[in-house]
């Protein structure tokens, strides 16, 4: 395929020259990314209208998963212009491939939220789900993560960690959200990669209810402190105790 395009779009042209320069190919390269993308686009359907031929690569894994290339794409396809994929690695397939988890059915999360808040606000909503849950996540707050984890969906749920997939450095740690965490922290150069977290679902989902849980938090808290609300309300609907009472102290906050 490379061998064959006029264009090269990449989000590093300094990264993909080294593939280039291995492969023995010189080609035009232009950097598509997150911050530039967006002004690309009509420079791209340019050289397409030209009659030039281009591939749009990513630093790691498949363009559009995780990865730059949807406003893009969306766009070259409303144009007329055909896009091919070619298969190529994507590391969500490849974790999971040796993760030991169930995989008839996954919910991609990609990656959470920079802030503790934030992550929590995900969580949530993902308790009760049954499909193996499968998120991205970066050094610097993997640790974390995990705890967040533990505490939204407990300690002891399963749970398989993947670093450095197709690297030298390839690790796989299974275990529960608790034991995983334990042996990453285990060892610093442990916590150094690329990571795909892999939880498996909820084999006992408690029962949707019916009412929002905020609004009966607002309710609760107007009469009972916030570890009380956090245990009735799951008692109601068997969700994480924990996740629920540093929720109850969010929503107390923002009154």
């Amino acid at each position: 395929m490379l061998t064959d395009v006029d264009v090269v779009a990449c989000e590093d042209t300094r990264h993909t020259q080294k593939l280039l320069q291995h492969l023995g190919l010189r080609k035009v390269m232009m950097s598509v990314h997150d911050h530039n993308e967006r002004d690309r686009i009509s420079q791209i359907a340019q050289h397409l209208t030209d009659g030039r031929s281009m591939a749009l690569v990513s630093d790691a894994g498949t363009p559009l998963i995780s990865d730059p290339g949807y406003p893009l794409v969306q766009a070259l396809r409303e144009q007329g212009f055909s896009v091919t994929p070619v298969p190529g690695p994507s590391a969500l397939i490849t974790a999971l491939s040796a993760a030991g988890l169930p995989t008839d059915r996954f919910l991609f999360e990609g990656f959470l939220p920079h802030k503790a808040g934030g992550r929590r606000e995900r969580l949530e909503p993902l308790v009760n789900e049954t499909a193996t849950l499968v998120f991205y996540e970066s050094k610097h707050r993997i640790l974390e993560t995990l705890t967040l984890m533990a505490e939204a969906f407990g300690e002891d749920r399963a749970a398989c960690v993947a670093r450095e997939l197709t690297k030298t450095y390839e690790s796989f740690y299974h275990g529960t959200l608790q034991t995983v965490r334990e042996q990453l922290l285990a060892d610093d150069d442990q916590t150094k990669g690329e990571f795909v977290v892999m939880v498996a679902g909820n084999p006992e989902p408690a029962t949707a209810t019916a009412f929002d849980t905020d609004k009966l938090f607002r309710l609760l808290l107007a009469e009972l402190p916030p570890k009380k609300a956090a245990a009735v309300i799951a008692e109601l609907t068997g969700e994480n105790k924990k996740a629920l009472y540093q929720r109850a102290l969010e929503i107390q906050g923002k009154a």
